[in-house]
């Protein structure tokens, strides 16, 4: 099962959804974009002011925040990119786990042994 789709990421703290998210694929490499900002309190037109690359001051929507995951060798796990938090502008190391027959998704963030996990629901 494929991480491609549409996902719903929600708060890790509140459990509220945040938004949603298409990770599509392209010569076996995935990218994910921001689709729609669902928060209650969201500013559609809000800016990734924390972002130090080439995302900086570019818009939430439609903005780049997974780059370069690809399928690791015999397993459903997507590895080796990188995922930006665009709340605090911080880029991670990636790893994308499809589970329950694809429903959901395990998207692990890390800093060399720091990181944390969080699961993202289909929606398409």
């Amino acid at each position: 099962m494929s991480p491609v789709g549409h996902w719903q990421t929600l708060d890790e703290k509140t459990h509220e959804v945040k938004s949603q998210v298409h990770i599509s694929e392209s010569g076996g490499v995935l990218s994910g974009r921001i689709e729609k900002l669902l928060r209650k309190d969201a500013k559609q037109d809000a800016v990734c002011d924390e972002c130090s690359d080439d995302r900086k001051g570019k818009p939430m929507l439609g903005l780049e925040i997974i780059r370069g995951a690809k399928k690791a060798d015999g397993k459903d796990v997507w590895e080796s990119g990188k995922i930006l938090d665009p709340e605090n502008g911080k880029t991670y190391t990636l790893r994308l786990t499809p589970i329950e027959d694809g429903r959901k998704l395990e998207v692990r963030g890390s800093i060399g042994p720091f990181g944390r996990t969080q699961t993202w629901v289909r929606t398409q």
